[in-house]
């Protein structure tokens, strides 16, 4: 069954640009050269520490194959991963797996 994934994150003060830039020219087109599909992202109007994408998953086993494809590429080890925590608070991320109704559009 086709399920998304909301993950919500807290930018760190003074850093949203920065984040912004990060996710629209490194890690979007990185995971969605690895077959991911992100259906949306997403900022605070008002809250600039709030970050929010989704992504789209045939399956659990296509959830599971992206995920290794991604966080374990030398690219996602080595680049990415230890300049995340200078932008984010992990700690803070809330990671949301959604379905949707019967009468969404996001069929």
């Amino acid at each position: 069954m086709a399920f998304d994934e909301l993950r919500q994150y807290k930018v760190k003060p003074g850093k949203m640009a920065e984040w912004l830039k990060v996710m629209e020219e490194e890690i979007i087109p990185f995971q969605i050269s690895k077959g991911m599909v992100i259906t949306g992202s997403f900022k605070g109007e008002e809250d600039d520490s709030v970050y929010i994408w989704i992504r789209r998953f045939e399956s659990e086993a296509a959830r599971e194959a992206l995920y290794k494809a991604v966080y374990e590429s030398d690219f996602w080890k080595n680049d990415m991963s230890p300049r995340i925590p200078e932008l984010l608070d992990r700690e803070a991320a809330h990671i949301q797996r959604i379905v949707p109704t019967a009468l969404s559009t996001a069929q």
